[in-house]
């Protein structure tokens, strides 16, 4: 993909710290978007131009309604960013299941649901030659599993390993599948937590440098962005 100007994509979690900053990018370089968010009132904030539609990942059919809401406004669909997550944090041991729920619905079922819903209009982009993509962020985490943040950390790995696999089967198909696994970024998702209690941190990425690295991907055509791939690395 050389070039994003008119390429329909749609921004999953787009009133986030690291969906807004991708969704700013990707705006800027003439792409035509679908941004998705639970509040209407942030992502009218952003200044973003684009369509919105309200969603959550949780509920049946929202991966339905995501995908049509492009396709209605704007006739293809060529990409997807799914930007939206939730994080606990607490011992393993402590972890209820409402929040086991709700970080696997979010965070994995919520994905996979998504590209089985954006295949179809996915393929037709491949067909007319527009190299459509499916990105995922599942975090330096799903890379290395973090104590006090396991069931955060499997949730991701799931994602991951769905990624990995499903990247095989789609690139026969012209799809490419990107996941990207930047270290802690600054998104204020830490200070939101479903359950417990963040640790002090370290500063993490700029979460508008990590955005320009995954649109720089984008364009050019890579497939895998690890956590090496984003420097430099956030202090220890």
């Amino acid at each position: 993909m050389t070039s994003l100007a008119g390429s329909s994509i749609l921004v999953v979690g787009a009133s986030g710290g690291l969906g807004s900053a991708i969704a700013r990018i990707l705006a800027a370089e003439g792409a035509i978007l679908t941004l998705h968010g639970r509040s209407e009132e942030k992502v009218r904030a952003l200044a973003v131009p684009g369509t919105f539609v309200k969603s959550d990942l949780r509920d049946s059919g929202s991966d339905v309604e995501l995908v049509n809401t492009a396709l209605r406004a704007h006739g293809q669909l060529d990409g997807v960013v799914n930007a939206a997550g939730v994080v606990a944090f607490g011992p393993a041991s402590d972890a209820d299941d409402e929040t086991l729920d709700e970080l696997f619905a979010v965070n994995a079922l919520g994905p996979m649901r998504l590209l089985r819903a954006a295949r179809p209009a996915l393929l037709e982009s491949a067909a007319a030659k527009r190299d459509p993509f499916f990105l995922t962020l599942s975090g330096i985490v799903s890379e290395s599993p973090t104590a006090n943040m396991a069931a955060y950390s499997a949730s991701k790995a799931a994602l991951a390993a769905f990624g990995q696999a499903a990247g095989r089967e789609l690139r026969r198909d012209g799809i490419r599948l990107v996941d990207a696994r930047p270290g802690h970024t600054e998104t204020g998702l830490a200070t939101r937590p479903v359950a417990g209690t963040a640790p002090t941190m370290p500063t993490g990425f700029d979460p508008a440098d990590v955005a320009r690295r995954i649109v720089d991907a984008i364009v050019a055509g890579e497939k895998d962005l690890p956590s090496g791939a984003f420097t430099p690395q956030p202090a220890a």
